[in-house]
């Protein structure tokens, strides 16, 4: 049985074949999205390296990697979400309330831990909001609903904090954002860990199928047995508790908390996914892709820094990103459906006949 299991594997549209009997190209394996991943993000990070001279060192990379880790840890539940063909762009807004809730809870008196809880108890309570709202509503688009969720937390912690913030937290509770085990960040650990969970759940358990499938027809999934609505409720509530786990981090690193933290986190967190080979329009993709485009786009971010290049140059680059990472998979395709190249051999064949 363990044998069999260890033979198994996944593959990005979800479905199984046994290792040993399928047929092994070379072409198709370095033709696949992941390596393009790779060579962009040896691009960039030569790149980087000829603006800073320091930057191959070690700790640098630590460091930098740090600034975009938090967006890190929302990546992957992310990714479940758009494989099901829906998404969420109230994420950040979670960040912040879920921040801002503990803040004041802290301030108020409440034991450090039990605030922290209190922020992971507000980030699933509005995952679960999110998610009953399109299971109870499934004719509204998962775009609409989120954008009005987005705009109502974000209001809600700006009414309760206004422009104040909140700090002063335990010296302890900065281990989350800047502390290490020997020279591995804290926060590159638990990403690791929470990448390696994700992808164990997406290609290797029911659960994970059961995604792809609903990805691929909602409708089909349904007649099939599939409790289409569990699997969407639960998904949208896990990626709320990731975004309070995430907001957690954030304020440690950070230091205090305020209702505007965490602004456009979620073009950026979208982005990743998508860059990493996962179908806007849902049924296909895979954690190792998602990974990579998270080094790809922290690292292309952290480069555009080390040349003064403003934030809201780095917004409409990544922007632009994100619709090429939508497009190129869509062009390839209409190129595969055109046989453009059987054509235009045929075309100049019968041009020379003449």
């Amino acid at each position: 049985m363990a044998k069999e299991f260890v033979k198994q594997a996944v593959r990005s549209d979800g479905s199984r074949e046994i290792a040993a009997e399928r047929q092994f190209s070379i072409k198709s394996f370095f033709m696949q999205w992941e390596w393009m991943l790779v060579a962009i993000l040896l691009i960039i990070n030569i790149i980087n390296t000829c603006l800073s001279p320091n930057y191959a060192n070690f700790n640098n990379i630590m460091n930098a990697m740090r600034d975009f880790l938090d967006k890190a840890i929302i990546v992957f539940p992310m990714a479940f979400v758009i494989l099901l063909g829906e998404i969420d762009i109230s994420v950040a807004s979670i960040m912040a309330l879920s921040s801002v809730l503990m803040g004041m809870a802290y301030q108020a008196g409440v034991p450090m831990p039990l605030a922290i809880g209190i922020a992971l108890l507000v980030g699933t309570a509005c995952g679960f909001i999110n998610g009953i709202i399109l299971v109870k509503f499934p004719e509204l688009s998962s775009m609409i609903v989120t954008l009005s969720t987005q705009i109502i937390y974000r209001g809600i912690a700006s009414i309760l904090l206004e422009t104040k913030s909140v700090g002063g937290f335990p010296s302890w509770f900065s281990q989350f954002g800047w502390g290490k085990v020997g020279t591995i960040p804290i926060i590159l650990i638990f990403v690791i860990i929470e990448a390696a969970f994700f992808a164990y759940v997406l290609h290797y358990t029911k659960f994970g199928r059961r995604t792809y499938a609903m990805g691929n027809s909602v409708t089909v999934s349904r007649f099939s047995g599939i409790k289409t609505d569990h699997v969407k409720l639960i998904i949208f509530t896990v990626l709320g508790l990731f975004s309070g786990i995430a907001a957690v981090f954030l304020a440690s690193k950070m230091g205090s908390v305020r209702p505007d933290v965490a602004k456009g986190y979620e073009l950026d967190i979208i982005a990743m996914v998508v860059l990493g080979g996962v179908a806007s329009s849902g049924g296909k993709g895979n954690i190792l892709g998602t990974a990579l485009a998270v080094l790809v786009i922290g690292f292309l971010r952290y480069g555009l820094g080390l040349v003064n290049v403003t934030s809201q140059v780095i917004m409409i680059i990544v922007g632009a990103l994100l619709i090429i990472a939508v497009a190129i998979p869509n062009f390839r395709e209409s190129i595969g459906k055109a046989n453009w190249y059987i054509k235009l051999t045929s075309l100049v064949k019968q041009t020379n006949e003449r």
